[in-house]
Order: structure tokens, then sequence, then C-alpha cells
């Protein structure tokens, strides 16, 4: 049968896929380049070495999840929060691949999405190589043929 009755709805079972990861990753640390050279050069301060550290534990901890239904993005070093982007949301998608960053081989994934929370996602240094944005638009194709949306913009 596969129905379950909770809270006076019936939900179908049966029909219910299990949500699967597609991809999961980090940004490069390429993206702090910048900060590390600067914490370099005045590493005699001490300071700038614990901001150093910082911004690699940031960047180190900030977890990218794509399933076949969301993608979820998990920051926080010591406290953990998770936002949740329904893949049927995405409008649309553009990669980014500034000058310095197709030396080292990443780059930056934009969304524009219909989410009243979060109406532009942005993931920063994912190596280009992972074919990101390829596998962020086929899933989104996948789960809007499945759930079947359609995107309408009224003007």
């Amino acid at each position: 049968m596969g129905l379950v009755a909770k809270n006076f709805f019936v939900t179908d079972t049966s029909s219910v896929a299990a949500e699967e990861i597609v991809w999961r990753g980090t940004s490069s640390q390429w993206k702090n380049f910048g900060v590390y050279l600067s914490c370099g050069l005045f590493c005699w301060l001490l300071v700038p070495i614990f901001f150093a550290l910082a911004r690699y534990l940031q960047t180190k901890c900030k977890v990218f999840e794509l399933t076949t239904q969301r993608l979820k993005i998990t920051s926080g070093v010591f406290t953990k929060t998770t936002e949740t982007l329904e893949l049927y949301r995405v409008k649309d998608i553009e990669t980014q691949q500034p000058f310095l960053s197709r030396l080292v081989g990443i780059e930056n994934v934009q969304m524009t999405t219909s989410d009243a929370s979060s109406p532009f996602v942005l993931i920063e240094a994912v190596p280009s190589s992972v074919g990101f944005a390829d596998k962020l638009r086929n899933q989104v194709e996948i789960i809007r043929q499945q759930k079947r949306v359609r995107e309408i913009d009224i003007e």
C-alpha cells in the first residue's frame, strides 16, 4: 500500500525517492590568496596569523552539498547553520571565471532563484574540473520534470 496518515494528511510513500548526494565539497582556499599574502607579509605582528587561520577555518567549514532534490549550504566553525534551497526554485545559473581563477582552475557559480529568503546564491571558488554548474543544471531539470514545475515570468 505505502499510505501513511499524518495529522489528517495522507501521503503516498511508495513514490517518494530517497534523496542522494550528487556532489559535496568546499570552496578552494585560492579565494583567500590575497588575505594569505597580506598576512604573510605582516606575520611579524602575530595578529594576521590568527586572521589567516580564521579565514582558513571559515572556508574549510563551509560545505556545499548538492542532492537530487536540494542544495544545502552548511557554514560555521563552532555553531553550524544550514541553508536549504529546493532545486526547482533555481531560475538561472551563471558561471564566472575571472583571469586569476582560470589560472588556478576554479570558478564561481551564481544562481538566481525564486526563493524569497535567498534570491541570489553564490558559490565561490569551486574547482572547474568538477563541472558543478552542469551537475546543478541537470538536477534542476530532473526535479522540475518530477514535480511538474514550470517557470512563468509575468511582466
